[in-house]
């Protein structure tokens, strides 16, 4: 056997508890009295005991390895196989159990062969981790039991040791860590190097926030932004690279998480990437639209646009502007000020965003950005739009929008419409304006599951804002391109999805701080 198969960790998980259930009942139910008096004339009764009472243990160290095993870990395959061979030998050494012994030895054997299908590799145990791991785990638990037994709860003391038999389990069978450091700056070089060269996704630029993770492809020619989110490894749009060079850069990637243990996704993939993903075993989902303004094609007239065109006019009766100016050369007091707007828009809210904006001005790549200001009749900066280089192509992508919340409103359409104009002088053809997702069912459902997703989409609103973006966007008559999320597995889309929303700051998490890089 050569390839792996998908389902067969799921059989084995299910075969070793059997097989350790079917040992514990054998350790706790007497022998059969003609098998014990025949095998007394080999061994002592003595021994006959000793066998006996190992069953026990060795069943209930079976079915804690049976977990491990269905999330395909190779040292829980090797302690699997180990725990058999033993209890089938335990198993005739007690009682003359030859079916017990056949179960369990023929669950071995057939756990053997598909052992390619346990992918899942381990942090090395070191003997200077053994030394101090082990000892401690065991004289903590041996110091609770005492404890507890000085207490006179022998209850205590046996949930003492299977709570360490437990952190023992997890200290043998954890996966080999995924690195967790942040990019030095090196490698944070080779990423923008590729970006620059081949950035010409809507999507690429983001892949340069400080808070993303690389895996580049072993000729460096290609790479991947991504972060780890409930057991996904989530990759952030596209791949950035070599055409010839995408294929393979997955496909290590692919292999890079599965010894890791961890699942395969992506948010935001484009619809030319999609047939690979599913080549390669992986299942995508239509997750929204990216909302494209064509420069070119975009006027304010029409009965269509008016609400529009009104709010342009309004403001400019107020006496507001805009100006677009490229980051690297505003003065430092206009960007103090271009940050206070940023954070006031956000108004006590937390930074979001992970495929399509980036999290700070500051970082080194920003001097290549645009931003347009807008200002009110005494010439203070009171909105912001941010916008980021698509490269090899005149287009730009939108990154923050904020407004001054004490500002009128249609402020923004303002901005949009105003960094129309100013963009287009830069013959800029494109602008990427947002994200909407589910946008399709709300604009043009196609069947009724799709209608009442879009119903569905509405009614989430309150909390994920999903119509009131598709909304705005939709006002300027855009073009909308499909993005989707990547999975992996029948039932990966669950765990994908929460990934998304993590990583997108939908949802709230507990997390610890990224280490310090200390590799290129």
């Amino acid at each position: 056997m050569t390839q792996p198969i998908s389902w067969l960790p799921r059989l084995a998980a299910g075969a070793a508890a059997f097989v350790g259930l079917v040992n514990i009942g054998s350790a706790l139910t007497p022998n059969i009295r003609w098998r014990g008096h025949l095998l007394l004339q080999f061994e002592p009764v003595q021994a006959m005991r000793l066998f006996h009472a190992l069953t026990l243990p060795a069943g209930t160290a079976l079915l804690l390895v049976a977990p491990y095993l269905l999330k395909r870990r190779r040292r829980a395959l090797q302690g699997a196989v180990v725990l058999m061979l033993a209890l089938g030998a335990f198993d005739l050494l007690k009682g003359l159990d030859f079916e017990e012994t056949l179960i369990t030895w023929v669950t071995a054997a057939v756990l053997l062969c598909g052992r390619r299908s346990f992918t899942v590799r381990h942090d090395p145990i070191t003997p200077a981790s053994a030394i101090w791991r082990a000892p401690l785990l065991l004289g903590g638990g041996a110091a609770i039991a005492v404890l507890a037994a000085w207490a006179s709860q022998p209850d205590g003391v046996q949930a003492v040791a299977l709570v360490t038999l437990l952190s023992m389990t997890y200290v043998v069978f954890r996966p080999l860590a995924a690195p967790r450091g942040l990019p030095g700056p090196v490698a944070r070089a080779a990423a923008a190097e590729l970006v620059r060269a081949h950035g010409r996704d809507t999507l690429s630029f983001f892949k340069l926030r400080s808070d993303k993770q690389y895996f580049f492809a072993a000729d460096r020619k290609a790479f991947v932004g991504y972060r780890i989110e409930s057991g996904v490894l989530l990759l952030s749009g596209d791949p950035v690279g070599s055409p010839e060079a995408v294929g393979a850069l997955l496909t290590e990637l692919r292999r890079f998480a599965e010894v890791r243990g961890l699942r395969l996704g992506a948010v935001g993939a484009s619809e030319a990437l999609c047939p690979l993903y599913e080549e390669m075993g992986l299942r995508t989902i239509y997750l929204g639209d990216e909302a494209i303004l064509e420069l070119e094609r975009f006027s304010l007239e029409g009965r269509a646009i008016r609400k529009v065109r009104q709010s342009v006019t309004r403001l400019i009766k107020a006496g507001y502007s805009a100006e677009l100016r490229e980051l690297a050369t505003l003065e430092e007091a206009t960007l103090e000020q271009v940050e206070l707007v940023l954070e006031r828009g956000r108004e006590g809210a937390p930074e979001r965003g992970f495929s399509m904006t980036m999290d700070s001005l500051q970082s080194q790549f920003c001097e290549e950005t645009l931003v347009v200001l807008g200002r009110d009749p005494e010439g203070e900066i009171r909105g912001v739009l941010h916008f980021v280089p698509c490269y090899g192509r005149p287009a730009v992508s939108l990154s923050f929008m904020r407004r001054d919340p004490t500002t009128p409103n249609g402020l923004t359409e303002f901005l949009v419409v105003q960094a129309v104009d100013l963009l287009r002088q830069r013959r800029i053809e494109e602008l990427s304006l947002n994200f909407a997702a589910f946008a399709r069912y709300m604009h043009s459902p196609r069947k009724a599951s799709e209608r009442l997703l879009g119903k569905i989409a509405t009614l989430c609103n309150p909390f994920f804002q999903i119509e009131s973006l598709y909304r705005f966007n939709a006002k300027f008559f855009p073009r909308w391109e499909p993005r989707y999320l990547v999975y992996q597995g029948a039932l990966g889309l669950p765990r994908a999805s929460i990934a998304a929303m993590c990583a997108e700051g939908q949802l709230p998490k507990l997390s610890l701080p990224l280490r310090t890089p200390v590799t290129s």
